[in-house]
């Protein structure tokens, strides 16, 4: 990773996605892409580290599903079918995970 051509934010971003959806724990997604991605973030500055944090927990949001406590949760909560469940939390969790990204992006773009 560490001679990757691919920004280091993106990659965090895309690795806690990864792992997000082969889990569906946001705890698990965000510890294990923070303990792949240390070789990358020992490089970088306190900004720039800051904003790698960021962006894994962007990543981590990303399409909850039924291996997600807060996927239950929110079903349970608001009494919606599975169906719903996905076709509002999941989704309104993956906008906010691509939002979040492409702030960071912006952001690391001015500082």
């Amino acid at each position: 990773m560490e001679g990757s051509t691919v920004s280091p934010l993106l990659l965090a971003w895309f690795v806690a996605v990864l792992i997000r959806l082969a889990t569906g724990s946001a705890t698990v997604a965000t510890i294990t892409t923070a303990g792949i991605l240390q070789p990358v973030a020992a490089t970088l500055s306190n900004t720039h580290l800051s904003l790698l944090v960021l962006a894994i927990g962007a990543g981590s949001l990303f399409f909850s599903h039924v291996n997600d406590a807060g996927f239950w949760l929110t079903k349970q909560y608001f009494g919606l079918s599975v169906s719903q469940n996905i076709k509002s939390w999941s989704i309104m969790e993956t906008i906010l995970s691509v939002t979040g990204v492409l702030m960071v992006l912006a952001l690391s773009v001015v500082v």
